[in-house]
């Protein structure tokens, strides 16, 4: 009652005074906020530069503001701004010097909420819970992990060639199965044997779809998330949601279900099984309590197909479109495995060292088309901070935009020039007769900025560098990867979404001499027998 008399005894001016109001106030806030800000594109009141966001490669647009407005500047979506970096010095002072404000994910209600349940160590906030399952998904990644892994590579990596031996017109779907197996072998002791298994239509059914879900602007419950609670039967988008999410995490943890069948019987039978991140979580699980449901548990091994997989196939991709378009790269490739290898054996992990080139062209890969090409996942600002004179709030949404920043022309002149010696010292850049001058020095000990930054970097990078190096080196031993006569390549001509790859495209590749055949075939063997420990997933 008390509450209705007011409403009756205030007069309707009263009332349209706080409707303008309130909107008013608003306003002069934001505006004292968006002058404080790094400057950008000026946002309109309440929409932001929504309007001004391209639908298509917003990473060019983001490229080109960079040139406007400085290597950072903001942008708003809607009331929330986005704090855009186009400098490898600035993303490290942010993300990396600073990462304890910088470490967190901005709120995805529809792909990490109602999808996951927050159950991704992808989309989980920083704090207690992101650390739990860090530290149980790097149990697979230590430096003593990865030199185990080196013999399921190496394997994969000759099993590879020599199925492009067979079929070389089918070279990118190989390169899917290659990088599928390692991650499956890694994650679950199993390897894949073809694209056809139920299990990686599975998962790249699960990874597009929520791909898809962080579309900006797609649902208003980004905007607006109060509209996660309307009752499923009122939303139906968001039934839809949450039955693929029911259905991702009953693989996930099917998945898990195979370890353990492994593992109890092995234990029966008094048989070994391959060494998994999965197995290892198991008996980590059995000896000590880990607070997570078994739902929550099964997401660690199924995020380093994420992590490993796709993007490495993708920057696969690249290096074949890249050596057909910069011939002499693959010259003198050649000339370095002739010189340090010969024609009797191929590569190994061994001879990384005594091969130079071949890791500096994995590193020019890795620049020249970034996969991630906005950074991956976006991170978010957990603290008020400044930066040269500039206001962050906290909350706001920090973006390293990838493509700015390998290929900024200040670290890495001529940058679309597809061009390994970049990261060759001066002596052996000067032996090559494709020196190039050098930029500034990067800051990170990497030399490019493509597999995020801080405390968010991407967890599986060093796997994915093994696996790009391994299978680069045996290709690159084995086969020409050339052009064919006739067809004008495209750089630039890649796909959408947050994870890129080359447009579809032909090349030949042609065993390089009879002998290459020989020896390709007869490691084979040798590669079987690593492998048949790995039992496959079925199709």
């Amino acid at each position: 009652m008390a509450l209705e008399s007011l409403i009756t005894a205030w007069p309707i001016s009263v009332w349209l005074s706080l409707l303008l109001a309130i909107p008013a106030f608003t306003l002069i806030r934001d505006v004292w906020v968006w002058l404080r800000m790094p400057p950008g594109p000026t946002p309109l009141p309440f929409i932001g530069n929504k309007l001004q966001l391209p639908k298509s490669q917003p990473w060019l647009q983001f490229q080109e503001w960079s040139r406007v407005y400085g290597p950072i500047f903001t942008i708003w979506i809607g009331r929330k701004p986005t704090v855009v970096l186009s400098d490898p010095v600035i993303a490290q002072e942010l993300m990396e010097k600073r990462s304890t404000k910088y470490s967190s994910r901005p709120r995805m209600v529809a792909m990490g909420e109602i999808l996951w349940d927050n159950a991704s160590i992808l989309v989980q906030p920083y704090g207690k819970e992101w650390t739990i399952r860090r530290k149980l998904l790097h149990q697979a990644l230590t430096p003593k992990a990865l030199r185990l892994y080196k013999p399921i590579q190496t394997a994969e990596s000759s099993r590879l060639c020599c199925q492009l031996l067979e079929t070389p017109s089918n070279w990118e779907k190989l390169l899917e199965r290659f990088t599928s197996s390692i991650v499956f072998s890694v994650a679950y002791g199993h390897r894949i044997d073809s694209l056809n298994a139920q299990v990686i239509h599975q998962r790249f059914k699960f990874m597009h779809y929520a791909a898809s879900l962080n579309v900006p602007g797609r649902y208003m419950v980004e905007s607006f998330p109060f509209l996660k609670y309307v009752p499923d039967v009122l939303a139906p988008w968001k039934a839809d949601i949450k039955a693929h999410g029911r259905e991702e995490a009953a693989a996930n943890m099917a998945l898990v279900d195979v370890v353990r069948s492994d593992m109890a019987r092995a234990r029966t039978q008094g048989t070994e099984i391959p060494d998994s991140l999965c197995k290892l979580l198991l008996e980590l699980r059995e000896k000590e309590h880990i607070p997570l449901s078994d739902r929550d548990f099964s997401y660690i091994p199924a995020s380093l197909f994420g992590a490993g997989s796709d993007t490495t196939a993708s920057t696969l991709c690249t290096a074949f479109l890249a050596l057909i378009t910069h011939p002499e790269t693959l010259q003198a490739a050649h000339n370095e495995l002739d010189t340090v290898i010969g024609s009797s054996r191929t590569p190994t992990f061994n001879d990384e060292a005594r091969l130079p080139y071949i890791r500096a062209l994995v590193k020019e890969v890795l620049r020249w088309r970034p996969v991630a090409v906005l950074g991956g996942t976006p991170h978010s600002s957990t603290e008020d901070d400044h930066y040269e004179g500039y206001y962050i709030p906290a909350g706001t949404t920090i973006l390293g935009n990838s493509w700015a920043i390998n290929l900024n022309e200040e670290y890495y002149p001529n940058p679309h020039h597809f061009d390994p010696t970049r990261f060759l010292d001066a002596t052996l850049a000067e032996k090559s007769k494709t020196i190039s001058p050098l930029g500034k020095p990067h800051p990170a000990k990497s030399g490019h900025s493509s597999f995020g930054w801080g405390r968010r970097i991407c967890p599986g990078a060093d796997l994915a560098a093994n696996s790009l190096y391994i299978a680069l080196a045996k290709i690159l031993w084995a086969f020409d990867i050339l052009p064919i006569p006739g067809i004008k390549y495209d750089t630039f001509a890649y796909t959408e979404g947050f994870n890129i790859r080359p447009q579809k495209f032909e090349c030949e590749i042609r065993i390089r001499r009879e002998a290459h055949r020989q020896v390709l075939e007869a490691e084979l063997k040798d590669a079987e027998s690593v492998l048949e420990v790995f039992t496959p997933f079925e199709e």
